[in-house]
């Protein structure tokens, strides 16, 4: 049985996992003028961003606790989910790209 702070610890890393990608891939897909370049850039960049939140929750302070059994369904809790609900969060709620406006120069 899973220990109050090893859920906290999961529940954590999936929420702050699920806000690091929903910011990535909608920074992609506002910057970003083809489909396809959004599409490469979430499927590469936000598992590496992945990977550096997991090992900086889970590592270096704790979260997550050591005792999962099944490393398969820690992997499914800490990625795929937050992964799949930034992706819903941003394709089904936030306005399509072309609906915000961005300044045209940079500072």
């Amino acid at each position: 049985m899973a220990s109050v702070a090893t859920v906290f610890g999961f529940l954590l890393i999936m929420v702050v996992n699920t806000v690091v990608a929903a910011v990535a891939i909608r920074f992609f897909r506002l910057r970003l003028s083809t489909t396809w370049g959004t599409v490469v850039y979430t499927a590469l960049l936000v598992p590496l961003l992945y990977v550096v939140t997991t090992i900086l929750l889970s590592g270096f302070i704790g979260f997550g606790g050591s005792g999962v059994r099944d490393r398969g369904t820690a992997l499914i809790l800490v990625w795929v989910v937050p992964f799949t609900l930034a992706v819903s969060l941003d394709v089904f709620w936030m306005p399509s790209p072309e609906e915000v406006d961005l300044p045209e120069e940079t500072r």
